[in-house]
């Protein structure tokens, strides 16, 4: 029977004042932690209501990411949008494809940031599935080439890291076979979600036909993602990424628990907007609910997050 300690026992004495709180505070953000995603496009493309999900020309991008380094920010993750798509996604892995450019630019300008790419082709292909169709299908084996060619063309440009992000089986080990130095950070769980939707808006990469549930994971299902962060592991991950965060707080924590290696988690775009909205519409204070829920993350494991609000945070902290 637990006898309690009280009135000798009080958890209050150290929740007095703010620099109490602060002294033993558990779980702390550190900007050092946190990857700003930017969409790089044949133009500017600005949302007010979601800054973060804006699109921007390279030049604009450059400018972008500038204030995002005056700020502290220290690394980025780029997405394309291209001018042109096609069956194959081929804007993914040509020289002078989008976010090639965006990173030949972004290093001779800003050499002091970590760039990561996303790897990927659902932005690229006309039908806006990750790989290329076969008999109505995504041709998972088929897909692998064309992934690691884009991850080569990325490092040639001058990423520092890849990340791939479409769930084909292989495909870490695909791309480690051609990049044996690259850091690889793995969207090993990367679940068929329904808070991709402002990501898809901008992105203008929503499936012309059926979904993506046949290769991203269900979101019932946690020890299939262990198999999946065990498996690219062995393939060759440096980081293992949760994808979404929040709705998937306790998978942060179970890869925490198994794996000793650095865990990444996606704030994404829905998790993003839904703050957004409800603190413009005076529900709540986005800058409050929104450092609560990144510190949520970091509480359940998370080493580094990719979210919309870090340019924000370097300002909030």
């Amino acid at each position: 029977m637990c006898v309690s300690a009280f009135p000798a026992t009080r958890l209050r004495r150290l929740r007095r004042t703010d620099a109490l709180r602060s002294l033993v505070r558990e779980t702390r953000l550190d900007l050092d932690d946190f990857v700003m995603p930017y969409f790089a496009g044949p133009s500017t493309v600005l949302n007010e209501e979601l800054p973060g999900m804006s699109r921007y020309s390279v030049e604009d991008l450059v400018a972008e990411a500038g204030e995002l380094v005056e700020h502290g920010g220290k690394a980025v993750l780029l997405f394309g949008v291209p001018d042109e798509k096609d069956d194959d996604g081929s804007g993914a892995w040509i020289e002078d494809g989008i976010v090639q450019r965006a990173l030949r630019a972004l290093r001779a300008e800003h050499p002091e940031l970590v760039l990561i790419t996303d790897v990927c082709l659902c932005e690229y292909t006309s039908h806006g599935h990750c790989g290329v169709i076969r008999d109505g299908e995504v041709a998972n084996d088929e897909t692998l080439e064309l992934l690691a060619r884009t991850a080569v063309s990325h490092v040639d440009a001058g990423a520092d890291a890849v990340a791939p992000s479409d769930m084909m089986d292989g495909r870490v080990g695909a791309i480690r076979e051609v990049l044996p130095d690259t850091p690889i950070v793995a969207y090993s769980a990367k679940y068929a979600s329904a808070f991709y939707g402002p990501f898809r808006d901008v992105a203008e990469s929503a499936p012309s036909f059926g979904d993506r549930r046949g290769y991203q994971m269900d979101p019932a299902n946690v020890r299939e993602a262990l198999r999946e962060f065990e498996l690219d592991l062995a393939e060759g991950a440096d980081v293992l990424m949760v994808k979404p965060a929040l709705p998937y707080l306790d998978v942060i924590r179970a890869v925490r628990e198994r794996f000793d290696c650095p865990v990444a988690a996606y704030n994404v775009s829905g998790e993003y907007a839904m703050v957004k909205a409800a603190g413009a519409a005076g529900h709540l204070d986005e800058r409050l609910a929104a450092l609560e829920s990144l510190t949520a993350i970091k509480r359940a494991g998370a080493d580094l997050v990719f979210s919309y609000w870090t340019k924000d945070l370097a300002t909030w902290l």
